[in-house]
């Protein structure tokens, strides 16, 4: 007995479904590339078990816990910490329980196909989980989790992982890192450098991370011209250890190219904290045309992920602090909010951009277009809150038609949850199998170019895209 149908995911007419089946099974099986994610370095470093199936499956991953929260669920009663330090549930047996006994929300969700992927591919369950199994469950994963098989290391090389990248601050000492290059594992791992804390005005003790910049890199950073140098050297020190990409989560894709005294003026108003939300929207759009140019000088590939009011409660910020399941999508302008960065760096050959959204109406009429006449422009792939079978879908459609597939950058996972890596790759395959079987049966695309496709969307064109 297994809980996944093999042909999951694949088109419902027996033609289409045929051919989507023999396109994946001739990739299902490549490496996994994963450039953007947010799994610790730590677990890497140090290859410690993970302690319990309700710390590898519940308490970290806000897919789970924001959805059981909506039940009326306590984030305490699911073990997440509180910033205070006040009382959270301890026992993840307890955690485990509340969360099988609420295992039926997930019904028809992306969430339950991940789940239910690495309960049988990776720890061999069969049943699906429940109440009255969620004891045996607990105990089969945690028994597992002790042995060496599981742990972090061992994991990656199963998973056929090529290489992951890690999302790390511009203040990280990146020590866990170091950690894994001393080491005698061969596990690619490497950062990409998020300045979000030192280029975001609104970013909580905004003053206090650009002088610990400045501390780092030994550059003043009270000035414009010593603060641009201190990004430019931590960018240089992340390469070092393999980085290949910038990431930036602001919350408009707004991009300005300031003449130098304006934009010094800018910073100098930031640093005193007197910047107006205004101003601050206008630095973070500046410092996204300055990364771009320093993308210029050092080749890192520049990932924009705007469109998200973050934290939207008030009340969950100040208890749990950020990414506790409380961001929430927003309507994105990309045609003149891009102007200024594309019209500065948007034709050269030498700058790689690729731009998320969480506003699917954005996609056919704007990304797509740009995309499509842009050299410097790559669309990622649907992130967060369309990362599912839909989403891909509706993206693939929407985007395909003007961008075509070559301006597009595969897939890319995005998560914490560790396990679910192979199952958002694997959902990303045969979602992808089955819109270049549709694309087939309908005359769209030659039979023989089909497969040469399905290997460039699942590897290939990430690989070329993050120069990896």
């Amino acid at each position: 007995m297994t809980m996944l149908d093999e042909n999951r995911l694949f088109p419902s007419a027996p033609q289409e479904r045929h051919l989507a089946a023999a396109l994946y099974a001739e990739i299902k099986d490549l490496p996994i590339l994963s450039p953007h994610g947010h799994t610790d370095p730590r677990w890497f470093a140090e290859n410690e078990a993970f302690p319990d199936p309700a710390a590898l499956f519940v308490t970290p991953d806000h897919y789970v816990f924001r959805m059981l929260h909506s039940q009326g669920v306590p984030l305490e009663d699911l073990g997440v910490p509180r910033s205070d330090g006040g009382p959270v549930e301890q026992n993840p047996r307890e955690i485990w329980r509340l969360f099988a006994r609420h295992f039926h929300l997930f019904q028809g969700t992306p969430s339950r196909l991940w789940l239910d992927h690495a309960f049988q591919d990776v720890f061999g369950l069969t049943e699906r989980l429940s109440e009255a199994n969620a004891d045996a469950h607990f105990d089969v994963i945690a028994e597992k989790l002790a042995q060496p098989e599981f742990r972090p290391r061992a994991l990656f090389d199963r998973f056929g992982i090529e290489v992951i990248s890690t999302t790390d601050s511009a203040l990280d000492d990146l020590s866990w890192h170091q950690m894994i290059m001393d080491s005698d594992w061969r596990g690619r791992v490497i950062p990409a450098y998020r300045p979000d804390a030192v280029i975001d005005p609104e970013f909580e003790g905004f003053a206090q991370n650009v002088a610990q910049l400045g501390e780092i890199t030994g550059e003043d950073t009270s000035t414009w011209t010593g603060y641009l140098a201190a990004h430019r050297a931590r960018r240089a020190h992340f390469k070092t250890f393999g980085a290949t990409a910038c990431d930036h989560g602001h919350p408009t894709a707004r991009t300005e190219d300031l003449p130098a005294d304006v934009a010094a003026a800018l910073f100098d108003k930031a640093r005193a904290g007197r910047c107006t939300a205004e101003e601050a929207d206008q630095f973070r759009g500046h410092m996204l045309t300055e990364m771009a140019r320093m993308s210029l000088e050092d080749g890192l590939v520049l990932q924009l992920h705007p469109g998200s009011r973050r934290n939207h409660s008030a009340e969950v910020m100040a208890m749990f602090g950020r990414d506790k399941g409380f961001d929430i999508p927003t309507r994105t302008d990309y045609v003149t909010a891009l102007a200024p960065l594309l019209n500065a760096v948007g034709r050269d050959l030498r700058m790689s951009m690729i731009v998320f959204t969480l506003d699917e109406s954005a996609y056919a009429r704007e990304l797509a277009p740009l995309a499509g006449v842009y050299p410097a422009l790559k669309l990622g792939p649907p992130w967060w809150f369309h990362d599912s079978y839909e989403g891909m879908m509706r993206f693939r459609q929407m985007a395909t038609e003007t961008a075509g597939l070559y301006n597009t950058v595969g897939f890319n996972d995005d998560t914490r949850a560790f396990c679910s890596i192979p199952a958002r790759h694997d959902v990303a395959r045969r979602v992808d199998c089955a819109f270049l079987a549709g694309l087939v049966s309908t005359g769209r695309l030659d039979a023989d170019e089909a497969p040469g496709l399905a290997h460039q969307l699942t590897y290939g064109l990430a690989k070329a895209a993050y120069k990896l």
